[in-house]
């Protein structure tokens, strides 16, 4: 070791003296006093960092697995020892979304579903006999906060027979809670589930066959608010694609049709619309200001087809991808992909009046039903968009009335 150390300290090194010389200089040993008081001031540096370091795992505040973020205590549990206060959970059906949270602590959230049949108008040629949540396609809208305990009664009053569940996507636990939501004809079924993470989540029917359920209408979406809330906007609306695949009845006259299987199977749905039916938001369009913030909670129930959701003028400003509310959102997003089970929240922030068209951008399907209008009220900004021309919709036009 000496020797090598003898013929490394004996090398000769380069000195770079200006611009254009160098010299050869030897190469001289440190001094034993300067070797020591690096060796000590390096030692004494690691032991700092690593002392710092352990010190500020300490103080950091246990990490959200471990507070659960409403999941620390289990689903009696309050945030000092006592019971949690309890809530009627405002539900509503699509677009209506209930009010944003205004407290800031946690709470049980009592939420009632009813599975029951309904035939509904999906299109103006026929009727559907749905399998519904609340009697409506899609079923309502719920909005808690992380840290909440959702108390689910679910009431199965579908008289065929047939047993109905609920799969909640927010819910981290075997089958999304529907084992325990599981009931026949005729019976209530009543659970709890912890809301350990924030964020926009689909729910639906998962008992067996899974896609009959879905496909026949058994789903909707619950917000899972973060601590701090949303951003405040002007409005807020529930939008959610789904697929329709009827089998039509050769009976003459028959106006009400169920699933088929095989057109399902083969993911060649007849429709694909918003909020349950053709036309829904074109009859009575969603309604907001110039300059208002319009927020969309957007969800895709499938049960096949990914949405290339889009708002025809309405560049988002802000999209919160796959129902994900902590990440920063993308902006200035001309068209998102919502897949099927998934979900999006979008914003944007109309300047000019008139109607904005909602579309999925896999375009044929306008002429299976997914249309919708936001119509946008207020004073016309010609520095913005304007003509020496009238405009003029071309005849027939689905999406520019």
């Amino acid at each position: 070791m000496r020797r090598a150390w003898t013929r490394f300290a004996g090398a000769a090194r380069k000195v770079t003296l200006g611009p254009r010389t160098t010299a050869v200089v030897p190469w001289r040993r440190p001094a034993p006093s300067t070797m020591r008081s690096c060796v000590f001031i390096a030692t004494t540096g690691f032991a700092w960092l690593f002392a710092k370091e352990k010190k500020a795992e300490k103080e950091a505040p246990p990490p959200a697995e471990a507070t659960g973020e409403g999941a620390v205590k289990g689903p009696h549990a309050a945030d000092h020892g006592g019971p949690l206060p309890l809530e009627e959970a405002i539900l509503t059906t699509a677009p209506e979304v209930p009010p944003p949270l205004k407290r800031r602590h946690r709470a049980r959230v009592r939420v009632h579903l009813t599975s029951e049949v309904k035939d509904i108008q999906v299109c103006n040629r026929y009727k559907y006999r749905a399998w519904t949540f609340n009697g409506s396609v899609p079923g309502p809208f719920i909005r808690v906060r992380v840290g909440d305990i959702l108390e689910v009664h679910h009431t199965n009053k579908d008289m065929s027979g047939m047993p109905h569940n609920v799969d909640f996507h927010a819910v981290k636990g075997p089958g999304g809670g529907g084992p325990l939501t599981l009931a026949e004809s005729g019976q209530t079924k009543i659970a709890s589930f912890a809301m350990q993470r924030p964020g926009l989540f689909v729910y639906h029917c998962a008992a067996a066959p899974v896609p009959v359920h879905i496909a026949n209408g058994m789903y909707g979406l619950i917000l899972v608010e973060p601590e701090w809330g949303l951003p405040a906007v002007d409005k807020e609306y529930y939008v959610m694609q789904n697929e329709w695949y009827p089998a039509h009845d050769s009976k003459e006259g028959d106006v009400v049709t169920e699933c088929d299987y095989a057109a399902g199977l083969d993911e060649k749905p007849e429709l694909v619309v918003f909020n349950g039916k053709e036309g829904s938001m074109v009859t009575k369009p969603l309604v907001a200001k110039v300059d208002d913030r319009v927020r969309l909670f957007v969800g895709n129930a499938g049960p096949n087809l990914i949405s290339s959701f889009h708002v025809i003028g309405g560049v988002f400003g802000r999209v919160y991808r796959e129902g994900d509310l902590l990440t920063e959102p993308a902006r200035w997003v001309q068209t998102t992909l919502v897949p099927a089970g998934g979900s999006a929240v979008v914003e944007m922030h109309p300047n000019v009046p008139g109607t904005y068209t909602i579309v999925d951008h896999s375009i044929f399907r306008i002429d299976k039903g997914a249309v919708g209008f936001i119509n946008v009220i207020g004073k016309e900004q010609p520095q913005l968009f304007g003509s020496d021309s009238p405009a003029k919709a071309c005849e027939g036009c689905k999406l520019h009335p």
